[in-house]
């Protein structure tokens, strides 16, 4: 049944696997990968870039490389570290102006990629980072039924996708002044961001919040920690990421 006139219903889902692709359809999905492939598409997209082009598969993804012209440019990971044979890896901070502007970005990541595919279904996809955390949530006022969808980490539930899910339940409640029909997930992920919220002191607390988590110590145990600091950038961007379901580029609005 669709929800009543003026309600909006937003569902988390703690992992793709946590939700099958028909729950979607007709939905507005928001896909949250934040260490890192949907901070860094949205970094991609601020830089200039004209489109990503995210694919599940290594092989696919080199494929369309070879028929998509001069300006391409292949990005992603596989255990975290750049793919052989890529230009790019899945660093933010690879994606600057310098390097994306005017280019397509080919893309595939190990998490949230998939995640982004789970979705294809629902009527929109939007793809969401603490860097766009703002605009994500002025482009969902108006959106009745909302599900969110983290990537996690190798099947695994990750601090750092939890608290950027709970940070968009938290503020559509608040730019909204409705009381949101919301699922137990959605209700565990907003504790979470309103307990770390009060927790958090100190120069960059957001980052020390994704340093804690798996994702985070990962990224430390490879080299990149800083890419911690880069995600944990509130509002970086005033830019929305959207997919386009039909031609799976994912644009800036």
């Amino acid at each position: 049944m669709p929800p009543a006139p003026h309600t909006r219903t937003v569902a988390v889902h703690l992992l793709p696997e946590l939700v099958e692709p028909q729950q979607l359809a007709g939905k507005t999905a928001v896909v949250i990968d934040v260490l890192r492939a949907t901070t860094t598409v949205v970094t991609a997209l601020a830089c200039g870039a004209v489109e990503v082009l995210p694919f599940l598969n290594v092989e696919d993804a080199r494929a369309k490389a070879q028929t998509a012209g001069d300006k391409v440019l292949l990005g992603g990971e596989r255990g975290g570290l750049r793919i052989e044979g890529f230009q790019l890896g899945n660093s933010p901070a690879e994606y600057n102006e310098r390097t994306v502007r005017d280019r397509t970005v080919i893309f595939t990541t190990t998490n949230g990629t998939r995640a982004m595919q789970r979705c294809k279904l629902a009527k929109r996809v939007l793809i969401a980072g603490f860097v766009n955390l703002s605009a994500i949530c002025r482009e969902l006022v108006d959106e009745t039924e909302i599900d969110i969808v983290c990537a996690g980490t190798d099947g695994h539930v990750t601090r750092e996708d939890t608290l950027l899910a709970g940070a968009i339940v938290d503020d559509l409640s608040r730019i909204t002044g409705m009381t949101l029909v919301t699922n137990d997930q959605a209700d565990i992920a907003c504790d979470a961001w309103r307990s770390a919220v009060g927790d958090l002191t100190g120069a960059s607390p957001l980052s020390q919040a994704l340093r804690a988590s798996r994702g985070g110590r990962n990224l430390i145990d490879i080299g990149h920690e800083n890419d911690i600091d880069l995600a944990a950038q509130i509002d970086q961007f005033d830019l929305v990421a959207e997919l386009d379901l039909v031609s799976w580029r994912i644009t800036a609005k």
